[in-house]
């Protein structure tokens, strides 16, 4: 079976994928210029990502989606497993937001055309204007319904587990006075780890968990500690026994 799995992906999942990217990016990009930058910024990216993991037949569960409201702003805070966390949250997370993303992406053939086009918000941490820059873009964004999804480990594991997070969601969720939901991703290391990109994807369940909205019970650095811990014990508490528990991660 792994051999079928193999061929199919090169002559039929592959190429296919990689049509769909570069129309997608490219649909982005036109309708973000004539219309109307919230709707071409997000519905072109989630019928990617959900045509992603379909042509890949890769099983996906979504638990959660009934603890948000509708209408509602939130700061996503997801662990960061693999390449396909994108294409988790982006195809089925079911919220209409932006990323918060690496400036490195930014040079990203098409892809980071389309992301500026949507105005995804792209972390600038070479200086201090640079930063209160990104902050700024954030809050703007965060507007009329519109959520922020952030990956607070900035970088993806090498083991599955998690390491670290970086303050900077729960900065901006305390400083806006909004709910951090911790979404928890389970199956993305298996299908494809940072040290295979590029490869073979592996045929493995995946699940993305929408936890229930952390509150702000203050405003501050209790507020900023408490989100902070609270969202890192329940995506933790989310994670399949076999990744639960911290593991330094270098590239932090």
């Amino acid at each position: 079976m792994l051999i079928i799995y193999r061929i199919y992906q090169l002559l039929v999942a592959y190429p296919l994928i990689i049509l769909a990217t570069a129309l997608t990016a490219l649909v982005t990009i036109v309708g973000c210029f004539l219309g109307n930058g919230h709707v071409w910024g997000y519905y072109p990216g989630k019928c990617w990502s959900w045509f992603v993991i379909r042509i890949l037949l890769l099983p996906i569960k979504v638990e959660g989606r009934e603890n948000l409201q509708p209408g509602k702003s939130y700061v996503f805070a997801a662990n960061h497993q693999g390449a396909f966390d994108i294409f988790m949250i982006y195809g089925f997370l079911g919220r209409n937001f932006k990323w918060m993303m690496k400036q490195s992406l930014r040079k990203i053939p098409l892809v980071g055309k389309a992301c500026e086009a949507a105005h995804h918000i792209f972390v600038d941490k070479r200086s201090a204007s640079k930063i209160k820059k990104t902050i700024d873009e954030a809050r703007q964004t965060l507007k009329n319904g519109m959520s922020l999804v952030i990956f607070p480990e900035g970088a993806r594991t090498f083991t599955g587990h998690m390491g670290v997070f970086r303050r900077g969601a729960f900065m901006l969720a305390d400083e806006l006075q909004l709910p951090i939901v911790p979404v928890t991703i389970n199956g993305s290391f298996d299908v494809m780890p940072r040290t295979r990109d590029l490869k073979w994807a592996r045929w493995h369940r995946l699940r993305l968990t929408i936890h229930a909205p952390i509150m702000p019970i203050s405003q501050g650095p209790d507020n900023i500690k408490f989100l902070e811990q609270q969202s890192y014990e329940v995506i933790m508490n989310g994670l399949v026994p076999q990744y639960q528990g911290f593991e330094y991660n270098p590239d932090q």
